[in-house]
């Protein structure tokens, strides 16, 4: 990561590494863009599980469900590459979230895309947005280390 500074994710509080797969490539030869979904996925999953969001265990029918989600491709990535994906949440609603996702790509020692996701927390037994829970809400504040409005 010669050109990158060795911080580059140190804001996201949730960074999974992940190898490029020769499959995550399209005929084209570079990663499809379906692929930063997939990792972005995996990495929102991660926090989620992190602060006790959607855990199946807690008794609670209610879990995050996708809202909506945007992508900047920054770099074409190829394989072979490790790349490192970053999640953090920006803000919290009443009943929804947002979260910010970085690739970075260790072959290219560069940044390769953003995105930001709106998570919404639902009751899934009544099909309707639920608040945040409390416990949730502090989870987040202690992982991001500040408080949300």
């Amino acid at each position: 990561m010669a050109n990158l500074p060795k911080d580059a994710l140190a804001e996201y509080p949730v960074v999974l590494t992940v190898p490029v797969q020769w499959g995550d490539q399209d005929p084209f030869g570079h990663v499809n863009n379906t692929v930063y979904f997939r990792w972005f996925e995996s990495a929102r999953i991660a926090y989620c599980l992190r602060v006790g969001l959607g855990d199946s265990d807690a008794g609670e029918k209610v879990a995050p469900i996708l809202a909506s989600i945007t992508c900047q491709f920054r770099r074409a990535l190829t394989f072979p590459d490790i790349i490192r994906v970053g999640a953090r949440v920006t803000r919290i609603g009443r009943t929804s979230m947002t979260m910010e996702h970085a690739v970075v790509s260790d072959a290219q020692a560069a940044l390769a895309a953003e995105g930001t996701s709106v998570l919404v927390v639902l009751d899934y037994q009544q099909n309707r947005p639920h608040p945040v829970p409390d416990e949730i809400r502090r989870a987040i504040e202690q992982l991001e280390g500040k408080p949300f409005a």
